[in-house]
């Protein structure tokens, strides 16, 4: 019951719009069938029925018997029509039960625009076999293509289709395919059917959360994060990142630090941290074997930014500390190498 759980609100006020919407929808259906001209006391099962005046035209050879062209028409109308009315109760328990997950908008416009196009193509050719082989050759050399996100999305289209086909054939078949998807889906989606137990759900995480951790020390997850989320961060959002990056960095223990004999000490006092360290840390590789980032300790002046560092053989500390002033910069106040 997670889903409605959390969004009770949205979810009373989609489902019963849904109930209203169908009890009108069928009344009005019911009222208006009643009332315009058709066979007799025959059920309301094909739009045949409704507009050829009698029952529903009988097989001549392979094909049903033309309506002429007004007749027809209308029919079309009237079954596209219906297969948008009951296609947009549809939409909504789909937006209903996947705004948590996140869904495509074109999949939402598909669930209104399909049913309409099936439903005036069966009719199309429903009166000719010509037409609906011709029909099949043009399907044939149209590929439908569309990513879906999740495969109950495909349902979603396989159902919309149903409709559309029923829209055109058998009105109150449509109705009911429409009504009771959105019955199943809505039951699944309060009970959280299929959901795996708790003590599986923790392994499943702990199994995901090794693979991450061991992901996060490859440069693979780096360049996801440069792709997908620094890519569209403006310099002032990067810089923020940095900086608290920066600080998190600092106030690391010494047993998440490498482990490493210090030949020395490098402390520089900075106004600004964040832009101290970008500009000296790449240039630091040069003259040392290896470095770690030590701490962060407020001063008078500003910050004192302390390193542990392994210098190389033919590096001095002359050396060090010139590099450390000419990349520095203006953000470097003192500096010295202990």
């Amino acid at each position: 019951m997670t889903g409605f759980g959390t969004q009770t609100a949205p979810a009373t006020r989609v489902i019963a719009r849904a109930i209203i919407y169908y009890i009108v929808l069928i009344s009005a259906a019911t009222l208006g069938w009643t009332h315009l001209p058709h066979g007799g006391a025959m059920a309301p099962t094909s739009l045949d029925a409704l507009f050829g005046g009698g029952p529903p035209p009988v097989l001549k050879g392979d094909a049903v018997s033309p309506l002429d062209e007004v007749t027809l028409a209308i029919t079309v109308f009237v079954a596209m029509l219906a297969a948008v009315l009951l296609s947009l109760p549809v939409a909504w328990v789909y937006l209903l039960t996947r705004a948590k997950r996140g869904y495509q908008q074109s999949v939402v416009q598909l669930l209104i625009i399909l049913p309409v196009v099936v439903s005036g193509i069966v009719l199309m050719v429903k009166y000719s076999v010509a037409l609906a082989f011709s029909l099949a050759g043009v399907v044939a050399a149209v590929r439908f293509r569309n990513t879906l996100d999740d495969s109950k999305d495909a349902v979603y289209v396989f159902l919309a289709t149903a409709v559309g086909i029923a829209s055109a054939v058998n009105l109150p078949v449509a109705a009911v395919l429409s009504i009771g998807f959105n019955i199943v889906t809505l039951v699944l989606w309060y009970t959280d059917f299929g959901s795996a137990p708790v003590e599986l759900e923790g392994r499943i995480a702990e199994k995901r959360l090794k693979r991450a951790r061991d992901l996060a020390r490859t440069g693979t997850f780096v360049a996801r994060i440069d792709d997908e989320v620094f890519r569209n961060m403006t310099r002032e959002q990067l810089e923020g990142v940095a900086e608290r990056a920066w600080k998190r960095a600092s106030t690391s223990t010494e047993e998440d630090a490498p482990i490493m004999s210090a030949d020395a000490r490098l402390r520089i006092n900075t106004g600004d941290v964040a832009a101290l360290r970008r500009s000296i840390e790449p240039r630091l590789q040069d003259l040392v074997k290896q470095w770690r980032f030590g701490s962060v300790t407020p001063t008078p002046e500003g910050e004192l930014v302390e390193y542990i560092l392994q210098l190389r053989k033919k590096t001095t500390p002359e050396d060090l500390l010139a590099l450390v002033r000419a990349a520095g910069s203006v953000h470097v106040i003192d500096a010295e190498l202990r």
